[in-house]
């Protein structure tokens, strides 16, 4: 998907506050049984196609909204999705705003997911 400049110019700074994996990372993290809430902030239509099994679906316009009823512990670790890993970046600086401590964008998103090994629903 081509992106606008704007849209990229948003992303490549937020980038520079927010921490980003890759699939073999997150698959290092599922191995180690690390704790994390895996969310995936993609829109519901996209959510309803297709997601990672036991993913929270939090779309990236309500999750500011809901995200500390969802989730109450700043502390704990958030691995963002979304179609690509541009959506989840933007989140994860939004949640670090609010005082998360550990968000984490996948980069590759569901592009990445829906080619790998894990279960998907």
């Amino acid at each position: 998907m081509k992106h606008n400049p704007g849209f990229l110019a948003l992303v490549n700074e937020a980038k520079s506050r927010v921490a980003e994996i890759d699939l073999a990372k997150y698959k290092e993290m599922l191995a180690a049984d690390e704790e994390h809430v895996l969310i995936d902030v993609r829109e519901e239509s996209e959510f309803a196609a297709g997601h990672v099994k036991g993913a929270l679906h939090l779309g990236k316009g309500i999750i500011e909204r809901d995200i500390e009823t969802r989730v109450p512990d700043k502390n704990a670790k958030l691995v963002l999705y979304c179609g690509g890993g541009f959506r989840s970046v933007l989140v994860a600086d939004n949640l670090l705003k609010m005082g998360y401590a550990q968000p984490v964008s996948l980069d590759g998103g569901w592009r990445a997911l829906k080619e790998s090994d894990l279960e998907l629903d």
